[in-house]
């Protein structure tokens, strides 16, 4: 257990999250190869509308669609469609 750590600590504990930083290289509009981390080697291509990066993913004849954008200085995912 957590012997000696205060209920509020803890609760804060719980919500510290690890910072992941992904860098690729893209341009945009051009189809590359890339390796998710859930390791799929897909090809992808990542267009930018209204300030928010879709970036669309296909492998084995599904396809994945995700959409990025700024939020209080941080990419954030504001949604996902899987075509599977």
């Amino acid at each position: 257990g957590l012997a000696g750590v205060g209920f509020a600590t803890r609760k804060l504990g719980s919500l510290a999250k690890p910072s992941v930083v992904i860098k690729i290289s893209f341009k945009l509009g051009e189809e590359f190869e890339e390796t998710t981390a859930d390791n799929r080697k897909t090809m992808s291509t990542v267009t930018l509308d209204d300030g928010s990066l879709t970036q669309v993913q296909k492998w084995d004849g599904k396809q994945t669609t995700i959409k990025r954008a700024l939020v209080d200085g941080k990419m954030v995912v504001v949604g996902s469609i899987f075509f599977l």
